[in-house]
């Protein structure tokens, strides 16, 4: 199959593509990012094998990467990103390029190791379940048999805390 023909199906499908990844994603610029995607993604399969079925081909990578982009959205949300201020989100991910950058990140570890080790049996389930296990708050709910409400406040006062104690460090 030519690069030419995948131009012509891609064209001739591009407004039907389009319209799949914006209901799937919910956002015209996300969806457009998405398709260009696609057609990068195509070409290059395209230079590497040859491809019999070409329509459902692109769907289906197209289909592929809005998956992708909403599980990825998925894991975003779940770690309350938009809770943390910019400097502790800065502070605390960035890579440790010295040795005194090191030695903060250990001693904000060290800290909120301590922090996380005075919380209660429960609060300490649910931040495991959701942060390291990656479990939705109904699931955490449904496991350890309380409200939804109530894994929401612990996290949120969880996330309190861990932020509490970086920016402690970072007044230090």
């Amino acid at each position: 199959m030519s690069q030419s023909r995948f131009n012509h199906v891609f064209l001739a499908q591009r407004t039907t593509l389009l319209r799949t990844l914006e209901r799937m994603v919910n956002n015209h610029s996300t969806a457009e990012d998405l398709l260009q995607e696609t057609y990068l993604r195509v070409t290059r399969a395209l230079s590497e094998r040859a491809i019999d079925h070409l329509e459902p081909f692109v769907f289906q990578t197209a289909r592929n990467l809005a998956l992708d982009h909403l599980r990825a959205r998925r894991i975003h949300s779940r770690t309350m990103v938009e809770d943390v201020p910019q400097e502790v989100m800065h502070s605390v991910a960035a890579p440790a390029s010295c040795a005194e950058d090191a030695a903060h990140a250990e001693q904000l570890l060290e800290r909120l190791n301590l922090s996380l080790s005075e919380l209660s049996v429960r609060q300490q389930q649910i931040f495991i379940l959701s942060r390291l296990h990656g479990h939705s708050y109904q699931q955490i709910a449904d496991e350890l048999n309380v409200s939804l409400s109530t894994v929401q406040k612990e996290l949120k006062l969880i996330m309190s805390i861990c932020i509490g104690v970086a920016e402690r460090l970072n007044g230090d």
